[in-house]
């Protein structure tokens, strides 16, 4: 439990040092521009980090294939120092794949799930004697609007106009 809570409070302080250095540090500043001019390390590092900008930005432009996992997990891992490259873990990550979600393993039956529900409404809504109480409230409002038009223009009319 302990050790939860200094893995937590590392990561929140890792969390704000970024944040402090990031505010500070002004990537385009000249100096920053000459450093990674003349450093092939950096450039590196920079040129993965905008590599992996970049095949995000295509990822959620474009459908992918179940595959992308693996392979998106293939090509970090090859960016790792030699040693984590090797891991056991590092090896299970290159051959992993998603498991759907119970909505997306379902969507194909979304229709037929729709139209049962609906037909389960409408039984139930008879059985409880909605539809029924429409039509009594149906008859109830003509009988009314035919008391009105009675009234208004006499009850012969009134009889023709609903009698249709």
């Amino acid at each position: 439990m302990e050790a939860k809570k200094t893995n937590k409070k590392c990561k929140n302080i890792r969390y704000w040092l970024y944040k402090a250095i990031s505010s500070r540090i002004n990537l385009n500043a000249d100096w920053v521009q000459n450093h990674v001019a003349n450093c092939p390390r950096c450039q590196r590092r920079l040129s993965s980090v905008g590599k992996v900008n970049l095949a995000l930005s295509i990822i959620k432009s474009q459908p992918h294939n179940l595959d992308l996992l693996m392979r998106s997990n293939a090509q970090a891992i090859g960016v790792l120092k030699h040693s984590l490259r090797n891991s056991s873990r590092a090896q299970k990550l290159k051959t992993i794949l998603p498991e759907p979600k119970l909505f997306e393993k379902c969507s194909k039956y979304k229709n037929s799930i729709a139209n049962a529900a609906a037909c389960i409404t409408i039984l139930f809504l008879m059985k409880t004697g909605i539809f029924s109480s429409m039509d009594k409230f149906q008859s109830e409002g003509q009988k009314v609007v035919k008391q009105y038009y009675a009234a208004q223009v006499g009850e012969e009319l009134a009889d023709e106009i609903f009698s249709v």
